[in-house]
Parts: structure tokens; sequence; C-alpha cells
């Protein structure tokens, strides 16, 4: 018996739907879901411990899985089954946690697990721009305590006109490519990749998305209310204690502010930090430590947040003793690096980043094999984030989920310069030296300059800059914060990253925690940014003002040619001889490529210097050669027969053509030394191809002068009886006519 199914439907408005469905799958979760969206199916599954975990934080996990089931495809590799996440699931699930995170309670400390699997692909669906809404609707059917609904929606912008959760095909030719994160009330998540579009305009995206998403949490409420909204679980809370949060707050405001208003260096402002928080403990005994100490901490940290949020909203000061619209000062170096293709250092106050350069040819792309997505990257960057960038000493575990979230913002703040004729493949690579804030707005300043070090021929040079937001909604104050430092990064209401050109924004991600931010302050806050990015974009040009000329000596050149599709055999030959011959011999890198329009091939040559990549082309000219009929060209002698000479065309070598012995000269020929020898060079005339033998035909004394007195044979008679072209013409001769001469040959009769 199949169980009873509640289905809600969301109407795209463009004639595409979402439906929402429960009841009929996994209801052993606290809550689970089906999204469908043509024939893109979605199950997510949600999951929490009734027992407080012993931990100060929430212990949420997001996974998002695609089953290449899904595609009719079988998984890479050698074992065939899904194993580690690729970094586009990463990424889809960074976008999920953001959004989901700040909306349980901030005591509860219960294991959440919030799984979330493609188990059917359309190509015409992208189904990370779904998984926000089915986490939160199998949320809304849980007993969690959750605050409210909310949904995530991609938003593009083709011809001028936006539109929701796009298809791939429509990505390609729209401008913006958005994810927004939202309840009915409020952006909670903005983070995506533009084509140097204006403030005001990414604003209007991010209206357009929220009227899709407040449809989208309405959907979630009448199906929550149809399957019957459960209640919310009780849990146990942390411990509050009013009196000690005021005892330690009288302790600790003012001890902080005056700390904070000093404007000092890191490790000396957290020092002080320590020791203002140490001495408020020693007014305490063991045994009080023992029963409330966490309490202390607690309330230490609110005090600090609080005395450090009221000096830049009433003083207008930060931590370092900067102003609200101050950047760090900054120094820049490029071709750090001897052996790199390109190299560049970017030193932004105590935040330092070393990017490199290498360029490479299209065998060198980065693939990407996901159920939802087949395809290359021919641009890709890599950050990496090492533990004594702060200082610290703790396991390395491979590549975290925040060095792909941030490698990737920086790829796409970066990779809409890169322009299309670029030949080579190129990769970045941002090593952290050091961090205390926006280390990947670092790298994008870094990447920039080690790309035009390395010749890349950049549209525009890209800066990025990471700002913050401090909001007092009593007062109505509020201060926008250019550059933040990492101790500013979680003290306020918002934190976002913009990375663009002089033009214009070319990739943001942004975190708002205050409820109903107006689009206004959020356009100021944009504006804000531009000045700072302006400002460290002439830094970046005032250390390299435009991209080098040409690549380094020791960089390989990139050489691209075309060739007609029935020659690409000929140019790897068979088993590949040919093409690997010549790689080394000229100690070049070959990559043959399709054109699927035009079925051309694509040649691509990578070699340092020069010499090896003029004798590759030489050859593809040489394969390329067509004599034209009546034309003179220089051969040269390489093989003696009997009966002629073979000669090569000196324009393109290893093109060779027979010169008959009857060619080489108006007077008769015994021998062909008595001619030439090898080694001679010498021209002759092209003839094209004789009908009599289908050969190629050259002359060498077609192009001297006759012998005086010299008398041409008569040419033949063809029509003489009895001559050798005639035989075929006799009726009762031609070998083509015997069997039709012939009666037909009675069949045996068996004795």
């Amino acid at each position: 018996m199949i169980p009873k199914v509640f289905k809600e439907v969301i109407d795209l408005g463009d004639g595409r739907e979402i439906s929402i469905e429960t009841g009929k799958l996994a209801k052993q979760a606290h809550g689970s879901v089906v999204l469908q969206s043509g024939k893109c199916m979605m199950l997510c599954t949600v999951v929490s411990n009734y027992k407080q975990s012993p931990v100060d934080f929430l212990p949420l996990t997001v996974d998002y899985r695609e089953k290449f089931a899904a595609a009719g495809r079988y998984p890479g590799g050698f074992f065939k089954r899904e194993a580690r996440p690729s970094d586009g699931e990463v990424l889809t699930m960074r976008l999920v946690d953001r959004v989901l995170r700040p909306l349980f309670p901030k005591d509860y400390h219960s294991e959440v697990q919030v799984m979330i699997q493609l188990m059917s692909h359309d190509e015409n669906v992208m189904p990370d721009a779904m998984a926000g809404l089915a986490a939160s609707a199998a949320i809304q059917l849980s007993d969690f305590p959750f605050e409210c609904p909310i949904s995530e929606a991609r938003v593009g912008r083709i011809n001028g006109e936006f539109v929701i959760n796009p298809t791939r095909a429509q990505l390609a030719e729209s401008d913006i490519d958005m994810m927004i994160g939202a309840s009915a009330d409020s952006v909670m998540m903005v983070e995506g990749e533009m084509d140097e579009i204006s403030e005001e305009e990414m604003a209007d995206a991010i209206k357009f998305a929220h009227e899709a998403i407040k449809v989208q949490c309405a959907a979630q409420v009448k199906l929550a209310e149809a399957f019957g909204k459960k209640e919310t679980r009780e849990y146990e809370g942390e411990r509050e204690d009013a009196g000690l949060e005021k005892k330690v707050y009288d302790m600790a405001y003012d001890k902080v502010y005056a700390i904070a208003k000093a404007g000092s260096a890191k490790h000396e402002r957290s020092t002080a930090f320590a020791e203002i928080k140490d001495d408020i403990k020693a007014t305490f005994s063991e045994e009080e430590l023992e029963d409330f100490g966490d309490l202390v901490s607690k309330y230490y940290r609110k005090a600090e947040k609080s005395a450090i949020r009221n000096l830049t909203l009433d003083e207008g000061l930060r931590l370092d003793g900067r102003k609200t619209d101050e950047i760090r000062p900054i120094w820049c170096e490029v071709d750090y690096l001897p052996s790199t293709h390109g190299s560049s250092i970017f030193t932004r106050g105590e935040t330092q980043a070393l990017a490199t350069v290498t360029l490479g040819t299209s065998r060198d792309a980065n693939k990407i094999d996901m159920p939802s997505y087949e395809g290359e990257e021919n641009f890709y960057l890599h950050y990496n984030f090492p533990p004594f960038c702060t200082g610290e000493a703790r396991p390395l575990r491979g590549t975290s989920r925040r060095e792909v979230g941030h490698g990737n913002l920086a790829q796409r703040g970066l990779k809409g310069m890169i322009p299309d004729d670029c030949p080579y493949t190129v990769r970045v690579v941002s090593e952290v030296l050091e961090s205390n804030g926006s280390s990947s707005m670092a790298t994008v300043c870094a990447g920039t300059m080690a790309l035009m070090d390395a010749g890349v021929k950049m549209t525009r040079p890209v800066s990025g800059i990471a700002m913050g937001l401090i909001s007092d909604a009593e007062s109505g104050k509020y201060a926008v914060l250019s550059d933040i430092l990492g101790d500013e990064d979680h003290l306020g209401d918002m934190d976002f990253k913009v990375t663009g050109t002089a033009e214009g924004i070319t990739a943001c991600q942004m975190d708002i925690k205050v409820k109903g931010l107006s689009y206004e302050i959020l356009v100021n806050a944009l504006k804000q940014a531009r000045d700072g990015r302006l400002h460290i974009l002439s830094k970046l040009t005032d250390t390299i003002a435009a991209p080098a000329e040409s690549v380094k000596d020791h960089a390989p050149t990139m050489v691209t040619r075309r060739i007609p599709n029935e020659f690409i055999g000929a140019l790897i030959g068979p088993g590949g001889k040919v093409i690997q011959e010549m790689q080394k011999e000229t100690e070049t890198t070959i990559v043959i490529n399709e054109d699927p329009v035009t079925e051309e091939g694509i040649v691509e040559i990578l070699g340092v210097g020069s010499e090896g990549i003029d004798a590759v082309m030489a050859k593809i000219d040489s394969l390329l050669f067509k004599p034209e009929v009546g034309s003179v060209y220089e051969v040269k002698v390489i093989k003696m027969l009997d009966f002629g000479a073979v000669v090569e065309y000196m324009d393109a070598p290893g093109n060779e053509v027979l010169l008959h012995v009857s060619e080489l000269a108006w007077e008769r020929t015994e021998n062909v030394s008595d001619v030439v020898n090898m080694g001679d060079v010498f021209d002759v005339k092209y003839f094209g191809v004789d009908k009599r033998t289908r050969k190629e035909k050259v002359s060498r004394k077609a192009i001297l002068p006759k012998p005086e007195g010299f008398v041409e044979r008569p040419p033949r008679d063809n029509n003489r009886s009895g001559g050798r072209d005639n035989r075929g013409s006799r009726d009762n001769r031609g070998r083509d006519n015997r069997r039709d001469d012939r009666k037909p040959r009675e069949d045996k009769k068996e004795d």
C-alpha cells in the first residue's frame, strides 16, 4: 500500500514548475522531501540527535551528492562507486550551510545532518539552485527548533531581462550568475559572478531573486500545514546567569574599550585581551570557575564584542586605529620566483598571498566530471591556507571546504578577464603566507599581478576587498568597514567580499546576519567597497601597469594552427609515430583537437624558444603544401632511380615527386646521373596530374631553352593498327569481352 503523499507546486512563471513532495520516501528521517523540476529529482533528508553535544557551537553537517546513476553514467576511476565529493558538490554544500546555520538557536548544540542527493538528472535543470529549497522544506516537516523557512534561487540576466533558475544554456548567454539565499523577510546570502555590472544592477538582481524566494517559502508553509506541523522539540539550552553576565560586563567593558581604541597590532591586542580575561577569572575561586568558568568566558566574549562595536559606531574607530573607510598599507612585487611562468606577492596589512601562474595546453585543462555537468576549465585557481599563516600548528587533513570555497570565489572574480582567444590553459595557485582578514581577496590581487607578469593578456586588472557592516537598530546608526580584519569578521552584521575592475563588479560573496537590511544601506556599502577596490587597484597597476608583452624566456610559447580535417591523420601518423617523433626532435608539446563545428583540426604547439615551434610549423606547411599547375618550384634531388630522380620541394620538406628521365632535358638522356646528381638543387615546372600515368608530373626541361636544331619526336599515333594502346579495341582479343563471347557452360550431370 502506497502511503499518503502530500505535494505542493511552485510556478516559476515561465511554464516551469518545482514540486515538493513528502510521505513516500525515507519516512524514518525526521523530515524528508522529494523535489522535482522537469526530469530532475532530488531527495533531501534531515535528522537531528535529541541529546545535546558537549560543544559550544552547532554541529551541522550539510552533505550534497550527485549520484552518477541519476544521469545513466558510471563513476570514473578504478572503483566504480561514488567516493569523496567533487569541488562542485562541496560548493553547493557551503551555499546551503551558510543560509541554514544562522536560523538555528544559538544554544542548540544537537548534531544535525542534512543530506541532499540528486536522484534523476535533467540537462535543462541546474540542481544546485534547488538544494537550499529542499533542505529548508525537509526541516519544516521536522520538529527542529528553526526560525523560519528559507530558500535559494539562481538569477541570471539575458538581454537585460532577469531569469530565475536559468538553464545551463541560458547561463552561457547571461552576464550575471548569482545565487541568493533568503527568508520571506530578509536576504541572508549572496554569491556569484558578473560581467562588470554596477552596484545598482547587483541590488536589482537581488531584489528580483528575493521575490521568487518569497513564493517558495510560502509553498513550504502550505506543505507543512497539510502534512501536519509538528510541535517544536524541547531541548536543554545553555545555562544563563544574568547577575554573572552583568558582573563580567562591568569588569571587562571599559578595559576592552580602551585597548580597542589604542589601535594596536594583532598579537599585541590579542595578548592584552587575554590578560583582561585572565584577570577577571582570577577574581573567582577554583570551585567557582569549575562550576561556571565557561559562562565567564562566554560573557567576556559578549562584552568584548559590544565594546568594539560601540567604539566603531560612536567614534568611527577600529581595532587597529583605522577609520571605517581606510585601507591598510599595501606593498606588492612581481617576478619574485625565477622559475615560474609568472609570480607575485601581495601584502595588505598582516595578510599576504604569493601567487604563481603556469601556462599549458588544452591537455592541462581541469576536467569536470559530475553527473550534472561534464566539461573542462581552461582557467582555474587553487587556494592553499596552511596553518602557519595564522601562527598555528594543526593537523593537515587535505583540502578543506573553506579552501575550495575561497579559491572558487577568487577564480570567479578573475576568469571573466581572461580573453576568449587566450591560447593557453592557465593555472593560478595562491599560497596564503599570512592571514588577518580576507586572504581570498589578497589572492585575487596577487593573481592579477601574476597573470600580467606571465604575459596573459587580461582584458582589465581585477582587485578585491573584504567589507563589514555594524549597525544598531535602536539608534539607526550603522558603519561600513572597508578592508576588515580577521577580528572584525565575526563582530559585524554583514560581511561581504567584492571583486571587480575599474568598470564594474566581477564577483561577490555576502553573508547578512541582520534582519531587514535595507537596499539603500546595501548599495551604500557596495559603493564604499568600490572606492576601496579602486584604491587597491591603483597599487597593483603601480607595480605592473599592463600585461608583459611576451611570456618569459623560460616559459612556453603557444602557437595555434588550424588544418583541414583530412590532414589530421597524416600529422599524427600511424600509431602516433609522426607526432611523437616531431615532439621529440623539436622538444615541443603538440596537441591536436577537432573543432566540433567546422571539423577542422586545431593544432596547439607549446615550446620554449622559437626553433622547435618553427620546425613544427614548417612540417605543417609541408603537409598542407599543394603546388599550382603552371608554377615553377625549387626542388632538391633526394633519390636517384634508373628511370628518373625523386625530388623534394624546397618550400615543403617531405613533399616528394618523381622527375621522370624524359623530363630532365630536351636531349635524349641515357643515364639520370648524366644530368643530375644527389643533392642538386634546381627549378621544375609543375603540370598537375598526368592523365595517362595518373601521377603528378614535373619537368626540368620545360623551363630550359630548346637546343638549336632540336626536332621533337612526333606524338604517338594511338590509332595505328597493332598499336599497344589499341589492344583492348580488338573484338576477339579484348580480355574484358572474353566472358561475353563464351557460351554458358552446361552443368555436368551426375552419373
